[in-house]
């Protein structure tokens, strides 16, 4: 049985899976795979690596699941998607951590997205950009009782989604430091339209679910504000944990 390209997987591998949980960085995927191993008592199971992708399998009674990293942005995100679709995975959650730009977010709070500004390339490649970026309400439901499950705080709203980390949510801390005139105020408009938050692969997963007739989410740990700050160690554990446990408890309600 052939494997797919980039993933290195096939369906006998992934044994049926239906839903997969999708961080950008690869090591996340080991500890979202444990975490559903120590809530629902299985043991989580190295399936391959190659490049940015490195999938895991844990089992909730006998539905497997699969963790598969993305890599960082909307090209290696649509190969993720697009393959776990080939092998039959129908739902598919991003987990990951964001840049909050409302004053009323803080670090550690989640993010629910219910639909993304497409600021990125990516997802033109799969539906024009008047087609919306938008999260499956069953997907967005379960993330809210996950959430609600493990005490979470959470918000739930609309996502600006960047191709890049720098200029695209307007940082000033980048290499040069200048930023093109299309981004200047961006951030301004983004908060006066009740944008909640930045980041970079939720326009992808959201525009690709709901155009090939799957279901798609986004839950996103709050570890910085926005365009401004440094991401300090404290406040990444607490943005992934809570991302993390909220969208493993979200599972029960899924499976």
């Amino acid at each position: 049985m052939a494997n797919v390209y980039h993933l290195d997987l096939n369906k006998k591998l992934i044994k049926g899976a239906k839903i997969a949980l999708l961080p950008g960085d690869p090591a996340r995927s080991s500890v979202i795979s444990e975490a559903i191993a120590e809530r629902y008592g299985s043991a989580p199971v190295r399936l391959a690596s190659k490049r940015e992708f490195t999938t895991y399998a844990a089992t909730i009674g006998k539905s497997s699941i699969l963790v598969t990293s993305t890599g960082i942005g909307g090209p290696s995100t649509s190969i993720a998607i697009d393959e776990l679709a080939q092998l039959g995975v129908t739902t598919f959650i991003r987990v990951g951590t964001t840049g909050a730009i409302q004053d009323h977010i803080k670090s550690g709070d989640c993010v629910i997205t219910t639909g993304s500004v497409r600021l990125d390339g990516a997802s033109t490649h799969y539906a024009p950009i008047e087609y919306p970026a938008v999260a499956h309400i069953d997907i967005v439901n379960a993330l809210i009782q996950g959430a609600k499950a493990t005490g979470a705080k959470y918000h739930v709203g609309v996502t600006a989604s960047s191709d890049t980390f720098y200029p695209g949510e307007e940082r000033t801390d980048s290499f040069r430091k200048y930023i093109l005139k299309r981004f200047v105020g961006a951030t301004k408009e983004w908060r006066a339209l009740n944008v909640l938050n930045y980041e970079m692969e939720s326009s992808t997963v959201l525009t690709l679910t709901a155009s090939m007739g799957l279901k798609g989410g986004c839950i996103t740990g709050v570890v910085n504000k926005g365009s401004v700050g440094k991401i300090t160690k404290e406040a990444l554990r607490k943005g992934e944990d809570s991302a993390v446990s909220s969208a493993v408890a979200s599972l029960e309600f899924l499976v």
